[in-house]
């Protein structure tokens, strides 16, 4: 077991509480459009997919048209109200300020999203030019394909299997072990649901936290157990 040498963070739901918002529009929008959904049902099987990909799922499953303009719509109404009501996930401040590992962001979101997300929060400065969204590879290589995180290891000169994930997403654990990186799962934000950690650790996530303040013994406690393992 190789030693840790970077962490890669997903955004939403993970450093930002952006999912529960994402779940609310998209639940509202695809209930007008003739398919009820709950915002939880939305948060526990679309998190971590881009819309596009959802509604591609549910258009195979529900056998309904669904109207192109329900893009433009999704994207105006979230971009409004993240804008408005977007927080910072608790502890990731000092988490940063006290991460000692290089480490960066690799997202669904499009580059646009997250710099108006993190520059909203103040935390944008911190990760400089380490902030990648899989849009910019191509929509056809978003999770829960390993492309993104692949091309953030790369960004580091660091082998994949040196790299933490930091994810909150079945479709983002997937991902991440796809691209032979470790995973800690993550439960700490709005969306989170009763099998949400059970999820993640059958997905393939090392472990499973809570709060973001246990992230750095976390890191600590694998780093240890890896250097076991390999003496």
């Amino acid at each position: 077991m190789n030693s840790i040498d970077l962490i890669l963070f997903d955004c939403d739901g993970v450093l930002v509480d952006s999912e529960i918002i994402a779940s609310e529009v998209e639940a509202e929008l695809l209930t007008e459009a003739g398919y009820p959904i709950s915002t939880e049902e939305m948060a526990e099987r679309f998190a971590g997919l881009t819309w596009h990909h959802a509604l591609l799922q549910i258009e195979k499953e529900a056998d309904i048209p669904l109207s192109a303009s329900l893009i433009k719509r999704h994207d105006e109404v979230l971009d409004k109200r993240l804008a408005r009501d977007l927080k910072i996930i608790d502890g990731v401040r000092p988490m940063l300020a006290g991460l000692k590992l290089p480490h960066g962001i690799c997202s669904n979101s499009t580059s646009e999203r997250l710099a108006m997300m993190l520059g909203k929060l103040g935390i944008k400065d911190h990760f400089g030019k380490h902030i990648y969204s899989a849009r910019d590879l191509g929509e056809d290589r978003v999770k829960p394909k390993p492309d993104i995180y692949l091309h953030g290891a790369k960004q580091f000169g660091i082998d994949p299997s040196r790299v933490l994930v930091v994810e909150d997403s079945v479709h983002g654990v997937h991902a991440a072990r796809a691209a032979g990186m470790r995973v800690v799962g993550f439960t700490g934000a709005s969306h989170s649901y009763p099998s949400h950690a059970d999820q993640l650790t059958d997905a393939g996530a090392e472990t499973v936290i809570s709060r973001m303040s246990a992230l750095p013994g976390t890191i600590e406690a694998l780093s240890a157990w890896s250097e076991e393992m390999s003496a």
